[in-house]
């Protein structure tokens, strides 16, 4: 996979198809390949006649590790989404993020929503808006000596999950320590038309229903029978994704 020097960062990329762009940024100690090539977005996308663009962010994958909570404030990992569309030539794109992807692309919503067309926020609800302690529990799963020495439900989980997709540990400890919500009056500056994606079954990302009423131009795809770890690559979420992107603007 390519890899792009960033003012920052060097971010690993995969760029495919042709049409429309679509940037696809991934959840907490995923990676591109696990959240999108190998569950069949990217060939969905591509088919649907998209050219998708997917990144692995700071921390993960084959781009740069960082050690310290502040290299992972949300503005970084926004640049580096941002720095990429650059590198690749691309003025505007849609986004679609999954969990702390999804935060980013609201984020990227935020602080430059002209350069976004539509956006999808999947596997993140009203967690948006949360400072949850749930994560202090993630971070020290990730720093435990092994997955056995982890009791915390939704801190195994995500151990479980690092650890079955190679992720750098300390890494990822410090990334998850670097929390931001948003605000509802935040929210509401959004003028980006935006699909809220949550599995009925998620008990980590909050309301998707909620959150899709403090977005102005948003509306809620529940995904059923789904939860967290789940969802990623079911199809009434790629089919709902595909029938929002093709709606007339």
């Amino acid at each position: 996979m390519p890899v792009a020097s960033l003012s920052s960062a060097k971010i690993s990329f995969l760029d495919e198809g042709d049409g429309e762009p679509i940037l696809l940024v991934h959840g907490f100690a995923s990676t591109k390949e696990v959240n999108w090539l190998n569950t069949g977005w990217v060939r969905t996308l591509c088919d649907a006649g998209y050219r998708v663009v997917a990144l692995d962010n700071r921390g993960h994958g084959a781009s740069s590790k960082f050690y310290e909570p502040a290299d992972y404030q949300l503005a970084n990992m926004v640049t580096d989404a941002a720095e990429l569309l650059d590198h690749l030539g691309i003025e505007r794109a849609h986004a679609m993020g999954y969990s702390m992807g999804a935060h980013i692309c609201c984020a990227l919503a935020l602080k430059a929503g002209t350069r976004l067309m539509k956006a999808v926020f999947a596997g993140r609800g009203t967690a948006m808006i949360e400072d949850s302690r749930r994560w202090e529990a993630v971070r020290n799963a990730l720093l435990a000596p092994s997955l056995a020495d982890v009791s915390d439900a939704t801190g195994r989980a995500f151990r479980q999950f690092a650890d079955q997709t190679g992720g750098d540990l300390a890494a990822l400890a410090a990334c998850i320590a670097q929390r931001e919500p948003f605000t509802p009056a935040e929210l509401a500056t959004i003028e980006n038309p935006v699909l809220v994606a949550i599995g009925t079954d998620d008990e980590v990302a909050g309301s998707g229903d909620r959150l899709a009423e403090m977005i102005p131009a948003a509306s809620h795809l529940p995904i059923p029978g789904r939860d967290h770890m789940r969802a990623v690559g079911d199809k009434v979420y790629k089919a709902g994704v595909v029938e929002f992107l093709a709606r007339p603007a």
